[in-house]
């Protein structure tokens, strides 16, 4: 191996070790190895596809500032994933390029600066392309959605326009619009297919009018042949985001173009939409997915546990099941909890290491937050009186007060960003914007703010 290689992947270990708790780095990180470095692109070994899909999941953002750090502003990432231990055998894969906007990081996007040019090379769809149908497991909650799912991705722009999906967080409605930009891709890959989240939409719209690119940022949405945007209901209370979608969804439909949407509530339960949206939401097919039934979680186990080459004992996978039923996002994360504590305990996983995890997480499950809740908690840490985030004082202490509580609230508070900037200091959205970015980026690049926000956090879930 190239010494001047180890010795840089060695330079990112202490970076994210200084990251992330000793658990955690001997867990997910000790074991990755570097294999080469060419054409401005890393690629790191890791011993399976569990592995691999836990570091995008969770820690992708860590790995590409750190290699920024220390290899060059972009550098890319590619992983080669054991995938036969006994022959030796690996496969190299990408990193998604939509990880990113998934959390949340209040960047335009990758796609979006390019695509609002007037000449459009090529179209970056953002689809996560490991979510597809042949892994989206089907039951009753699920069915008509998935059948309906399907037909779109068939005949896109013929059949159910607009498709609207709607269901609680974490039933798979990500996924399963996910699988249909990906069937269609395959089958036409002479369409234009974009996924986006309402979020990155709404950051995108207001990057365009500060910038005074919006008939760019129009013109591009009205070129895409199949839209999907995900979590609409966040356009609630933005009127002037509405307006611009009202006008490409127009647009789009009435030149048989497909559009897909996912919400947590059904049209006829969306506040703050102008009425003339939720009418164009229901002109084609609305379908819910429901909360997976035992059988259905069951198998969503069996089917996670083969992709990632896991055994659990049958009474497990019954006990997680049955104990476990507010999500398919729930489920997923007891099997990466059991196998940390299985990594790290160096323990067998069995019927006692999974209630002693699933009991954990009850007892320290998340309590009903208000934002009085954060206000009080963030001014009383920071030791300001809970008035003063309402002022328009410019102070640092009051700006940073006000800007975590909107951070907190954005993370727990099922509010518009237009309703957190009116509860905390009367401002607007794009205010709630910057300061949660602002946020974030802090807590990556500086330590003890980090922890400081820890804490804060901590204590509201404990309070």
């Amino acid at each position: 191996m190239n010494s001047n290689l180890t010795a840089k992947w060695n330079r990112c270990l202490e970076i994210i070790r200084d990251n992330v708790s000793d658990a955690t780095y001997t867990t997910w990180f000790a074991d990755i190895t570097p294999l080469k470095y060419e054409d401005g692109t890393l690629t790191i070994e890791v011993k399976s596809n569990f592995v691999y899909e836990f570091l995008e999941s969770n820690f992708v953002d860590l790995l590409r500032s750190t290699i920024f750090k220390v290899m060059g502003n972009g550098t890319r990432l590619m992983y080669s994933v054991l995938t036969d231990k006994d022959n030796n055998i690996s496969m190299e894969v990408g990193t998604d390029s939509s990880n990113s906007h998934r959390h949340g990081t209040g960047n335009s996007g990758n796609s979006a600066p390019k695509a609002m040019q007037e000449v459009v090379q090529e179209l970056d769809s953002m689809l996560i392309s490991r979510y597809t149908f042949d892994n989206y497991v089907e039951g009753i909650s699920n069915r008509l959605s998935r059948s309906v799912a399907i037909s779109v991705a068939d005949k896109p722009g013929r059949a159910f326009n607009p498709l609207f999906i709607h269901g609680s967080s974490g039933v798979g409605k990500t996924h399963l619009i996910n699988a249909i930009g990906v069937r269609i891709k395959e089958l036409h890959p002479e369409l234009r297919v974009l996924y986006v989240s309402a979020h990155l939409f709404q950051v995108q719209y207001t990057d365009s009018i500060l910038q005074k690119n919006f008939n760019d940022f129009m013109r591009f949405y009205q070129s895409i042949d199949v839209l999907i945007i995900d979590d609409i209901q966040e356009f609630a209370g933005l009127q002037k985001t509405q307006n611009a979608f009202f006008h490409i969804f127009n647009h789009l439909h009435l030149n048989g173009k497909q559009l897909i949407m996912t919400s947590d509530r059904s049209p006829a339960q969306l506040q703050g939409m102008e009425e003339r949206l939720i009418t164009r939401f229901k002109w084609g097919m609305t379908a819910e997915i429901e909360k997976p039934d035992l059988e259905l979680r069951k198998n969503i186990l069996r089917n996670k546990m083969q992709r990632d080459g896991l055994k659990f004992p049958e009474e497990v996978i019954s006990y997680i099941a049955e104990n476990v039923n507010a999500s398919i996002r729930d489920l997923e994360g007891i099997i990466v909890s059991l196998m940390a504590h299985s990594t790290i305990n160096n323990a067998d996983v069995d019927l006692n290491l999974a209630h002693k995890i699933i009991g954990n997480l009850s007892e320290y499950e998340k309590k009903s937050i208000t934002i009085d809740d954060i206000i009080n908690k963030v001014s009383s840490y920071y030791g300001i009186e809970a008035s003063a985030i309402n002022t328009r004082s410019r102070k640092r202490e009051v700006v940073l007060v006000r800007q975590v509580a909107m951070f907190l609230a954005k993370k727990y508070l099922d509010m518009s960003t237009s309703k957190i900037g009116q509860y905390i200091g009367n401002r607007d959205h794009a205010t709630v914007l910057h300061a949660c970015k602002t946020v974030a980026n802090l807590a990556d690049t500086d330590k003890q703010f980090r922890n400081e926000l820890n804490e804060i956090d901590l204590s509201l879930q404990r309070a």
